[in-house]
């Protein structure tokens, strides 16, 4: 979904000669974090990239908590502005229970990744009881992509930007929730993870992460994620039927990778963590100035 660019935000948008014509330092600094954050889009979704933007997400909420309590209390609460402040809310909220989607789906994974790697660390652990753990994590993923999937689906109808907004904090705040949808809608991408078209596209992701000079030969790059190549590491691992020590190579890298994906997931927990916490202090100072 993309954004509604945007000028930059000033004081000017007030009717009221209680504030400055010229821009604040604070919206200024929200101006160029803002930017920074929307030219991030075009970088790669890798999970290091994706907690860089969650960062800058989170020094966009704390620059508009700081202008909330300096500049636009009296502004936003007013009794004209009662509109916008339910959309905000209802926004904010909204952006919760994404968030709330997201640190789900990530836990879930977490803990069948471990649970999976656990039993291939048992070297004494059968064939079959592989395969029935690898079943298992793959029926858990399914259910993760499918709430993925249906957040993703709900994003595109519920969320929307309304423009011409009269008040500087208001078309902010728009501005800030718009974001905030773009880097959510990559983050539920990243996990959703690119779908495997079919079983020889699995056996070539996973032959390239095991010979990636021979296949560079064969065919182009792949682009996939942690999630990707874990999911076609499992598929070929319990797909084909291999000898003896070819299979020991595939439990091999089906461990490392699976490795990978829990320490990045775990990165992206942290920072989603501390994203939420200041989703739900923007939520509050919005509160606190519509109770005041």
């Amino acid at each position: 979904m993309a954004a509604t660019p945007v000028n930059q935000i000033s004081l000017h948008h007030f009717r009221s000669n209680s504030f400055p014509t010229r821009a604040h330092p604070l919206i200024s600094e929200f101006n160029d974090q803002l930017s920074r954050l929307r030219c991030s889009e075009a970088t790669s979704s890798s999970s290091a990239s994706l907690s860089q933007k969650l960062i800058g997400l989170q020094d966009l909420n704390d620059c508009v908590d700081n202008l909330l309590l300096l500049l636009f209390a009296q502004a936003l609460a007013q009794e004209q502005n009662q509109k916008w402040f339910n959309e905000l809310l209802d926004g904010s909220l909204r952006l919760l229970d994404v968030c709330g989607i997201a640190r789900d789906a990530l836990l879930q994974t977490k803990e069948c990744t471990r649970e999976l790697q656990s039993t291939l660390r048992r070297r004494h652990g059968s064939e079959m009881e592989v395969a029935r753990e690898v079943e298992k994590y793959l029926a858990s993923r399914k259910v993760v992509k499918k709430a993925v999937q249906k957040a993703l689906k709900g994003m595109q109808t519920k969320f929307n930007s309304k423009k011409n907004e009269d008040l500087a904090i208001v078309s902010l705040l728009k501005e800030l929730e718009a974001v905030t949808i773009l880097v959510f809608e990559s983050l539920l991408t990243f996990i959703d993870g690119p779908k495997l078209q079919s079983k020889s596209t699995s056996w070539f992701v996973v032959s390239k992460l095991v010979h990636p000079k021979r296949i560079a030969c064969e065919g182009k790059e792949t682009d996939a994620n942690e999630f990707e190549k874990v999911d076609a590491a499992l598929q070929t691992l319990i797909s084909h039927k291999t000898s003896k020590s070819d299979y020991s190579i595939h439990v091999q890298n089906a461990q490392n990778w699976m490795g990978k994906l829990e320490s990045s997931i775990q990165d992206v927990e942290e920072v989603l963590e501390c994203l939420s916490r200041r989703l739900v202090k923007t939520r509050v100072s919005i509160l606190n100035i519509h109770n005041h």
